[in-house]
């Protein structure tokens, strides 16, 4: 049988290997995608801790994948051999639960995640559920693609439902991973854009990326330089800090929103009276993948690119050693 190299993690902990597996054949309702790259996450590091539900070792992570459809389970009429295809978190769901039936596939019963409950795309082959794939728009490469599945839908997809119109004040906490496709997204919205990040030495690259106004913590509390701007109709929280976010909420004009798409492992501390105003906070999940085909046509029509680093699959150690020391600039991902 024919083989291909994937990069798996054997046991919680465990470090990733490079190994030879069978290239796997499609199930009935299942597409094989020749991978041409997949990005890194912050969130491989659960994977490869196995302390998500519905895990089981080995396991082949990887969730912002992007290359062609190499061949299809019986049951795929919509996908064909050669087709452009990205897929992302959302890994398929059942049609079938309430959720399914109301059309909130991201909260099925039986959602299925890639690269968690089935195997990811470290690897140069990958099989998935045919509902999983997004269609991949021409002029944006598959080195791109690949972070825009899971940092650029998650940001993309936030700021278009989190009520906020053109000309409003939104601002991005955090430049980096998840921050640094926000404020082109916020940007190209036609939302007031301001980044919020500690230092001085990040205010030209947040200006570069689109930012209208740079607020300095190191120099000025989060919440005071928006009050001064006239209050934030919307603060997205890219960064996974408490006691920051926790901040930002005073920075919100009344009935503003706080939008957390990090997670921090920390709670939040918020004063009630913060919110007597109408101030909200909520979170926002990925996306589905007619979503993440959204993203990926939003971007290549208005430019919004991630800037990315690339490894081989034989330095996927290097990789995420690199982007859990926060020395990747801004995405890391495999290029099989």
């Amino acid at each position: 049988m024919a083989k291909m190299k994937a990069v798996q993690v054997s046991k919680a902990n465990g470090a990733f290997e490079l190994v030879e597996r069978d290239i796997p054949t499609p199930p009935a309702n299942w597409v094989r995608i020749k991978v041409e790259a997949c990005g890194m996450c912050h969130s491989d590091a659960m994977v490869r801790a196995g302390v998500l539900p519905g895990m089981t070792f080995p396991r082949i992570p990887g969730h912002e994948l992007a290359g062609r459809v190499d061949a299809v389970g019986a049951g795929v009429n919509s996908w064909r051999e050669g087709d452009r295809v990205g897929v992302g978190w959302h890994g398929g769901n059942c049609f079938e639960c309430e959720a399914c039936r109301r059309g909130d596939y991201l909260a099925c019963e039986k959602g299925r995640i890639t690269g968690v409950t089935h195997d990811g795309g470290y690897a140069e082959y990958v099989i998935v559920p045919k509902e999983s794939v997004a269609r991949i728009p021409d002029g944006l490469d598959a080195a791109s693609a690949g972070p825009l599945l899971c940092a650029g839908i998650t940001t993309y997809n936030a700021l278009r439902h989190s009520g906020a119109r053109a000309g409003d004040l939104v601002a991005v906490m955090g430049i980096g991973g998840l921050g640094h496709l926000g404020v082109q997204f916020a940007a190209k919205m036609g939302f007031r854009t301001v980044a919020i990040s500690s230092g001085s030495d990040k205010e030209a690259f947040a200006r570069e990326l689109g930012a209208h106004e740079y607020i300095d913590t190191a120099k000025t509390p989060a919440a005071e330089g928006l009050q001064k701007l006239g209050g934030a109709h919307v603060v997205l929280a890219t960064a996974p800090h408490s006691a920051s976010i926790a901040a930002a909420v005073g920075g919100l004009r009344a009935r503003g929103k706080l939008v957390l798409v990090a997670a921090p492992h920390e709670p939040l501390t918020i004063n009630p009276f913060q919110l007597l105003s109408g101030r909200t906070i909520a979170g926002w999940p990925s996306g589905s993948s007619i979503d993440s085909e959204d993203t990926m046509r939003f971007s290549a029509l208005t430019g919004v690119a991630p800037r990315i680093e690339k490894f081989p699959l034989e330095k996927a150690e290097d990789a995420y050693a690199r982007m859990l020391s926060n020395k990747v600039r801004f995405r890391a991902v495999l290029v099989p």
